[in-house]
């Protein structure tokens, strides 16, 4: 059996865990959009990122990824500003803040773990 590489790894879990935060913010298969409040179907919306997927840190946390529409994730780059209002409001105050300084740790997961991670969301996806 050939190992499956390291990018792909990555590749499956971005996609499991993308599943997972659109359908856990869903009623019936809608979500709405934390930054503009655009409800559409799941599958029709994105999973954003408060900090960057490029810091690993917080690339999976839940916390750091919501539900966002193309037009606020891609062409308006996130809407950060509005994004940490948003988690402030909803998660608690400081959230945001907390996200930030997490985001700052060098964080290298292992193989072992991607792939638990990718586990751990496919349960909770058939979950939902």
């Amino acid at each position: 059996m050939r190992k499956i590489s390291r990018k792909s790894l990555i590749k499956k879990l971005d996609t499991i865990f993308s599943q997972y935060i659109r359908l856990r913010n869903s009623k019936k298969g809608i979500a709405k959009c934390v930054t503009c409040g655009k409800e559409d179907n799941y599958k029709k919306l994105q999973a954003g990122h408060f900090i960057s997927r490029k810091n690993y840190a917080t690339r999976w946390d839940p916390t750091n990824v919501q539900v966002q529409c193309v037009a606020c994730n891609v062409y308006k780059y996130g809407e950060q500003y509005k994004f940490g209002i948003w988690l402030d409001q909803n998660i608690g105050e400081g959230t945001a803040d907390k996200l930030y300084m997490k985001s700052q740790e060098i964080r290298k997961f292992s193989d072992h773990e991607i792939k638990e991670k990718i586990d751990y969301y496919k349960q909770l996806v058939d979950l939902l």
